[in-house]
Order: structure tokens, then C-alpha cells, then sequence
């Protein structure tokens, strides 16, 4: 299914929320399409089981032999598992952590990936996409060692990667989450295992406040957009996680 997030201008964003294993034997994922003018990126295009629909919903809005960047917050694999699928298929440069770029090669044949990968250093950078741009911001340890999510600008999407999910919400994908109280309790429990330390969070939340976001549209389950927004900001600066909740008591060795 193809959710409109944003059409102006010629400018577009798209998000792909249920391509992954119907099943469900694996994590549901989101995938993101944003075009502007006669290119376009993919964001987290996730892994095999994902890839045959995916080109076949993206071709429906725009030709992938014009996609010019593959944009990857992390290497894992419900994020490039697919990488040597989309190297075949199109001409698309892979942007990716500087702490990666070496590891990515691994999900492709031999020599597929030469020349087609970009290493985005800690601070992140500005990447370009037509006459426009797409921020990549750091999100390191939100879970990854080198993480990056992706602001447009345009649109004023972050697309998040890992932080903001929630579990059990795809299924009302198409309707961004308004308001937070609610959408918490489908949330703290991946964020208290999967990030790293409440410092990080804290951290993030400082920054992106200096940012304009109007929607913050994560990897897996809904978007969050309005007074969500900043209700999740604040939020999650609060939230004890990942080393904050360990003790000796976690590293015993088994009976």
C-alpha cells in the first residue's frame, strides 16, 4: 500500500507500509519513496521480502533507473538486506554510515557495490537531490553505532529509522498519530530495550527541537504528526533505556 505524505510542486513523499512478509514471520517494515522533479531517493529499502512489490508499487510513480541515492539509516537487515537487488535494478548511489560503508558490500555480489557507495561521516551532511537536498541527521546509538535519520526540508519529514516506533499500529498507517498519550504504551517498550541509554535520547530531543518537523514518520508502525510531534520530542527525552536499565544481575552466566 502507498501512503501520500506530501505532493507539492513536484515534490513528493511516499511511504510503503505493507509490503513485508504478509505472513508475518517477519517485522513489518516502512519504506519511503521522495521525489523531486526527475529524481528520486528510496529510504530504508528493506530486505528480500519487500523488494519484488516495492519495485513494482515505486514504478507506478516514478521509473527506478532514475533514482539517484539509496539512503540507509543503519545496515540492518529489515533496512538493505535487498541492497544487491537495487544495485541490479538501478544506477542508485547507497549513502550510508562511514561505520558501514564496509559492511554493506556483504549483502551484494562481488564488485556490485565499487564506486556506488557514500560514506556519511558522524556530524552528517547535506545530500543532494535535484535542486534540492535531503539532511542527513545523526541519530547514533538510537539503536545503531552509526545511524542517521533523514530530514527533507521540503516536506518537513524526518523519517526516523528506528526512534518513534510502535508495534501493532501498521495496520492504521495512513493515519498519521495526533496526539501521543494513547500511542505510548504501543511504544516504551521497544524504545526501553532497543535504545541505548537515556543520554542519547536526550541529546536527540535537543536538536530536534531546533528543527521544523511536521511529521516524524518512523521504519515500523505509524507516523506521528501535529501536536504528536512535539509531544513525542519531549517525551522521549524522559525515557530510561538500553545500559540505564542493566545490572550485574544481566550478565550471569546460565545455569
Amino acid at each position: 500500500m502507498a501512503i501520500e505524505l506530501f505532493n507539492h510542486n513536484g515534490h513528493v513523499c511516499l511511504m510503503f507500509a505493507h509490503l513485508s512478509d504478509e505472513g508475518g514471520e517477519a517485522v513489518q517494515a516502512n519504506q519511503f519513496l521522495v521525489i523531486h522533479g526527475d529524481t528520486g531517493a528510496i529510504i530504508d529499502p528493506g530486505g528480500n521480502v519487500a523488494y519484488n512489490e516495492l519495485l513494482l508499487t515505486v514504478g507506478r510513480f516514478f521509473s527506478p533507473q532514475k533514482l539517484s541515492m539509496i539512503l540507509a539509516s543503519h545496515a540492518d537487515p529489515d533496512i538493505i538486506a535487498s541492497l544487491d537487488r537495487w544495485m541490479t535494478s538501478t544506477q542508485a548511489t547507497l549513502y550510508i554510515s562511514t561505520l558501514w560503508e564496509r559492511f554493506a558490500p556483504h549483502f551484494c555480489k562481488p564488485g556490485k557495490t565499487v564506486g556506488r557507495i557514500k560514506g556519511i561521516a558522524d556530524p552528517g551532511m547535506r545530500i543532494p537531490l535535484g535542486n534540492s537536498e535531503i539532511v542527513a541527521i545523526p541519530a547514533h546509538f538510537m539503536h545503531s553505532e552509526g545511524n542517521f535519520q533523514f530530514w527533507d526540508p521540503v516536506s518537513r519529514i524526518l523519517f526516523s529509522g528506528d526512534l518513534g516506533v510502535s508495534i501493532g499500529t501498521s495496520a492504521d498507517a495512513s493515519k498519521p498519530i495526533t496526539s501521543l498519550a494513547e500511542h505510548i504504551p504501543k511504544m516504551a517498550a521497544f524504545h526501553r530495550r532497543y535504545m541505548v541509554s537515556n543520554k542519547v535520547l536526550r541529546l536527540w530531543a535537543n536538536m530536534a527541537r531546533t528543527l521544523p518537523i511536521h511529521m516524524i514518520v518512523p521504519q515500523h508502525g505509524a507516523p506521528m504528526a501535529g501536536p504528536a510531534v512535539k509531544e513525542f520530542i519531549d517525551w522521549i527525552g524522559t525515557v530510561d533505556c538500553g545500559v540505564d536499565n542493566l545490572s550485574q544481575a544481566n550478565y550471569t552466566v546460565p545455569q
